[in-house]
């Protein structure tokens, strides 16, 4: 694909304008004339991001929907969950839990000591000295 971006840049945007169009003036859910704006966009849009890479290496962060084929996807990942638990579960072994590293038997740092007491009024004057 060796088509100019900012020509493509144009269609994409001309692709937008023809799907805004054709969706406010829809007529049910099945509408033909929004149909065809919304393939149009997609392959305006793929169009565009596959002009940016050829021209300048970089592609847009955006993906264009696919509807079923995604769901069909989801349920395949559904079916390798449990590889990917099996494979968690390896990982967490080999990680160090972090207990008692300096051997004083008191574990991690959790958060404030209970035992501190702090003074609930404070002097923010010039003079008072900082803590």
């Amino acid at each position: 694909m060796s088509a100019d971006p900012r020509a493509a840049l144009s269609q994409l945007v001309a692709a937008f304008e023809r799907h805004l169009e054709a969706s406010s003036t829809r007529h049910g859910d099945d509408d033909p004339t929004v149909v065809a704006a919304y393939e149009d966009l997609a392959d305006a849009f793929e169009a565009y991001d596959g002009a940016l890479y050829d021209a300048y290496g970089e592609m847009t962060p955006l993906d264009i929907y696919g509807g079923d084929d995604e769901a069909d996807e989801r349920d395949d990942d559904e079916t390798d969950d449990d590889e990917d638990d099996e494979d968690d579960q390896a990982v967490a072994d080999e990680l160090d839990d972090h207990g008692d590293e300096d051997g004083d038997g008191s574990g991690p740092y959790v958060g404030l000591d209970d035992d501190i007491e702090y003074d609930d009024e404070r002097d923010d004057s010039p003079e008072a000295p900082r803590r």
